[in-house]
């Protein structure tokens, strides 16, 4: 894993003690832990938690507009016709230039959330074409992009420099198929033997972004389960006989859930699991709690009152359960990848981008840890308002923060923290350490405080907002931001006596246990 100079985290314990505790509030449930008898509940990939960069990122092109779009870039939009899922609203977008991979701060706040993997996919990846040697003007029939070789060449640069793994998916639109429209292997193969000639690797593939929505993805007209069934099966065979190292995901659908109604179009995963067959390796799902604002008169919206509830933050387990279900009966014992997820669909709402959302980020992250779900890929990593980082500047948001803090602190074996009233309570090994424990507190309340009893010194991590919808997060009250050349800030905790502390309203606190002598942490 190559790290930049500038990459200077640290895990310096402040000396101050905490010598006065404010006094609690009255209503506030006091939780007593005694970290060193959890149980082990299981362990996640070493790179659960990983984010994506999308194809259309990659190629150039037009992605969710950013609610403080520019006039400048308004104005370019107006110019570039550029390309979209079938059926867009051209006003939901804005044309970007690809973006510059190479980027010395980019390649340092993600080489900090390493090891991870970096899925280059999502619906514009249905109908982009890569390029053979010159690339084309513009894209051969069937196709709506063109992915030359020096982009793809760039992503697999950037993913040595940070420590990535390469996920992606195949073109499946009709420029890949046949007279008889069956789906052809000719640009995958081309497009793994670049990539092995470049130096790279790609470590897993979905046949195809969200096949639940094949027609707004670019599939043929009428595309069914029974063709994606016929076209997995020709996927599987291909990986098998040609990248056999490559792990096959599947089937990477969205939009369900036990109380999902039918809409039209959408096809069902159980009928996609049925055609296909066996195959699958990793079952792989994306899910996003509502749509965003951009998407407004559709149904499945959520506001900012609404996104410390627990119905809300619920909504991860429901989807999680529901896809579950159909792994346990189509690929049982296979792992499940989240190979999407943020905020709210359509690039996110207006707060994706503050302090506010950062709740769902971490809370979603140990749910979905606790119940054994193997990787976790946020929506991005630099685009749009749910990006980690700011997609013009590459400052990190408040999400990016709380990431930092989950590598660092959260290993990969999960304990359990059990269920408690009034908190959103995890636990894992912390990283690193032997013996030593990491708790996740979550306090959702925004007006009550809550209390943690813990029989052991600890090293507390608050993460705060002025404002929740603040772009701006502290740290133990010191706001977080880079240093000199993009170096990462020291992560000082303050150290905590055997005591009850108190979780203020509207505050996560990573709290980690260096002499838990928890046996399952040895």
């Amino acid at each position: 894993m190559t790290r930049s100079s500038g990459f200077k985290v640290g895990m310096g314990i402040a000396i101050a003690a905490l010598a006065a505790i404010p006094k609690l509030a009255a209503q506030a449930p006091t939780l007593s832990v005694d970290p060193s008898r959890l149980p082990r509940l299981g362990t996640v990939d070493a790179r659960f938690q990983s984010y994506n960069v999308e194809m259309v990122e990659v190629t150039g092109g037009r992605f969710w507009k950013p609610y403080k779009a520019t006039a400048s870039a308004a104005a370019r939009d107006a110019v570039n016709a550029g390309n979209m899922p079938t059926g867009g609203n051209p006003d939901l977008y804005e044309y970007r230039q690809p973006i510059d991979l190479s980027n010395p701060r980019l390649r340092i706040l993600a080489a900090a959330l390493a090891p991870a993997y970096v899925r280059v996919s999502g619906t514009w990846a249905n109908t982009t074409y890569f390029a053979e040697n010159d690339e084309p003007s513009t894209p051969p029939d069937g196709f709506r992009a063109v992915l030359s070789r020096e982009r793809w060449k760039g992503v697999i640069d950037f993913a040595r420099a940070v420590g990535a793994e390469i996920v992606t998916s195949m073109a499946t639109s009709p420029g890949v198929r046949d007279a008889a429209g069956l789906w052809q292997s000719d640009q995958a193969r081309r497009l793994f033997a670049y990539t092995r000639a470049a130096g790279g690797r790609i470590a897993a593939a979905e046949f195809m972004n969200e096949p639940t929505l094949a027609a707004m993805g670019g599939a043929p007209k009428g595309y069914d389960a029974a063709a994606y069934g016929r076209d997995f099966k020709v996927f599987v065979a291909f990986i098998k006989a040609s990248e056999p190292d490559v792990i096959v995901l599947g089937p990477g659908s969205i939009g369900e859930t036990a109380e999902s109604p039918s809409n039209p179009g959408f096809i069902n995963a159980r009928d996609l699991l049925t055609a296909s067959g066996p195959g699958i390796e990793a079952f792989s799902y994306h899910h996003y709690g509502a749509l965003s604002q951009r998407c407004s008169g559709i149904p499945g919206q959520t506001t900012p009152e609404a996104a410390l509830s627990k119905d809300w933050l619920e909504s991860t387990d429901r989807t999680r359960a529901f896809y579950q279900s159909l792994r346990d009966e189509f690929a049982p014992g296979r792992p499940m990848w989240l190979t999407e997820t943020a905020e709210a669909a359509c690039g996110g709402n207006p707060w994706a981008s503050t302090f506010l959302d950062t709740f769902r980020y971490l809370d979603q992250l140990g749910r979905l840890a606790r119940a054994g779900v193997q990787v976790v890929a946020h929506n991005t990593l630099a685009a749009s308002d749910y990006g980690l980082l700011d997609e013009t500047t590459f400052r990190p948001r408040p999400n990016y923060w709380a990431a930092l803090l989950w590598r660092v602190l959260m290993g990969t074996t999960v304990l359990d923290a059990g269920a408690h009233k009034g908190m959103h309570f995890y636990a894992h090994c912390r990283r690193g350490v032997r013996g030593a424990v990491t708790l996740l507190a979550i306090n959702t309340d925004r007006t009550n405080a809550a209390a943690l009893r813990l029989s052991v010194a600890s090293e507390r991590y608050t993460l705060s907002a002025d404002d929740l919808q603040s772009e701006a997060v502290k740290l133990n009250g010191t706001v977080l931001e880079l240093g000199p050349d993009d170096g990462l800030p020291q992560l000082a905790a303050v150290t905590a006596p055997p005591d009850t502390i108190e979780l203020a309203p509207a505050t996560i606190t990573f709290l980690t246990i260096r002499d838990a002598k928890n046996p399952a942490c040895d």
